[in-house]
């Protein structure tokens, strides 16, 4: 107790220049200091700090044999990040600090590839820094500071900025009695987004059934941990709606419905114990029978959209964002993710949905209409073509002047 007393403070402080909340990125030089401050001389023998970053998956399952249960333990681990760094050597003698405050300052260059930080229900992602004070006859004593990291994912790549398209359709069955098709066809414009942008889905449905249904989107979270060959999956949804009900017989048209993509982690897509993936799911309830979904998938990134294909900004401004989503839990929905065995077996993709005509009633389009110009008033001109594809009829064509 005598020399812990002599102790005043012990912590890890990292850059001040970068806030409180500053993020990291593989590739960048973490810097900071140790700060001691020292109410009598103290005798230290070394001091050493470490930077460490590592992926966790951890979970047990039970299984019963005879009237004992026994548990299995999976567990595995990816190390990212293992660093260490002297700031006073262990070489044989002893360094008195006299009292005050001493700051031992140090850098690490970060890896090139470092995951996403990630908390989830069985396992994590986390760095941090950790002193260690060694003193002569007495306990080490420790310090330790976390530090948030996100991995880089640019949206602005062909692969993500590709529009994402499918069709799904099922056969309504009530007592082995057939009640009639429904069918499913839904596009969004792209497949990587960024937290806060709205996904305009525009998506075509059809009742040829008996029964009135009831068609909803939803934005799903998977988050898969690997261990021993084994997998572990949770599922979630974060943000869902639900349309209006489509009387039998009816077709009912989404054009650029919007669904506002909450403040979630990015996609976790590299890791080889956890996984963290997204999908659009378009789900069609039908009463008397099994729904229809027709799942897209996504990829939510870091680095948004450039209309004008500006790169000017720096990697650093770009992750200048609210990062909540790092200490907060998904919340839980009261229904629970749907179930993906039964999902249908899919015919085929359908041809693009344009976007709507200007003849589109202005309370067709959902939310603001500004908003939605905004979304696509970068999108490249049609292709040329020689072939008029929306001919005039004959009733409204009409001679043309030549003497103008």
């Amino acid at each position: 107790m005598h020399h812990f007393s002599r102790v005043r403070d012990f912590v890890v402080e990292l850059d001040q220049a970068r806030g409180p909340g500053a993020v990291y990125w593989g590739g960048e030089v973490l810097s900071g200091q140790v700060v001691l401050d020292v109410a009598k001389g103290l005798k230290v023998r070394a001091l050493a700090v470490c930077a460490r970053g590592l992926a966790t998956a951890h979970w047990l399952e039970s299984k019963n044999i005879g009237m004992n249960t026994v548990y299995s333990d999976y567990t595995a681990f990816e190390t990212y990040l293992r660093r260490r760094q002297h700031l006073i050597r262990d070489n044989g003698d002893i360094t008195v600090l006299q009292a005050g405050r001493h700051e031992f300052p140090f850098t690490f260059q970060l890896p090139e590839t470092l995951a996403t930080s990630f908390e989830g229900k069985h396992g994590s992602i986390r760095y941090w820094i950790k002193a260690k004070l060694h003193r002569p006859w007495a306990s080490a004593k420790r310090a330790k500071k976390e530090f948030t990291v996100i991995e880089p994912i640019d949206i602005n790549t062909p692969a993500l900025l590709a529009p994402q398209a499918g069709a799904k359709e099922k056969l309504a069955r009530a007592w082995y009695c057939n009640r009639g098709l429904v069918s499913v066809s839904a596009k969004i414009d792209r497949k990587g987004y960024t937290p806060g942008e709205v996904i305009p889905i525009f998506a075509e449905i059809d009742n040829c059934t008996t029964r009135t249904v009831v068609p909803k989107a939803a934005i799903i979270q998977t988050q898969t941990f690997i261990a021993r060959g084994t997998k572990k999956q949770k599922k979630s949804v974060v943000a869902s709606i639900v349309g209006d009900s489509i009387a039998a017989g009816k077709r009912e048209v989404w054009h650029g419905r919007a669904l506002k993509i909450p403040p979630v982690g990015p996609s976790i897509l590299q890791c080889r114990v956890i996984h963290v993936e997204y999908a659009l799911k378009v789900c069609i309830d039908i009463p008397g029978t099994s729904k229809l979904f027709l799942e897209l998938p996504l990829v939510i990134g870091t680095i948004p959209l450039h209309p004008f294909g500006s790169r000017t900004s720096s990697i650093s401004s770009q992750y200048s964002v609210n990062i909540d989503w790092l200490r907060l839990g998904i919340p839980e929905q009261p229904e629970a993710p749907p179930d993906y065995s039964s999902v249908a077996s899919s015919e085929g993709c359908i041809e693009a949905l344009a976007p709507p005509c200007q003849d589109v009633p202005s309370n067709a389009l959902e939310g603001s209409f500004f908003a939605y110009i905004q979304e696509f008033r970068f999108r490249p001109p049609p292709l040329y073509s020689e072939v008029d594809p929306n001919p005039p009829s004959e009733s409204n064509s009409r001679p043309r002047c030549m003497t103008c």
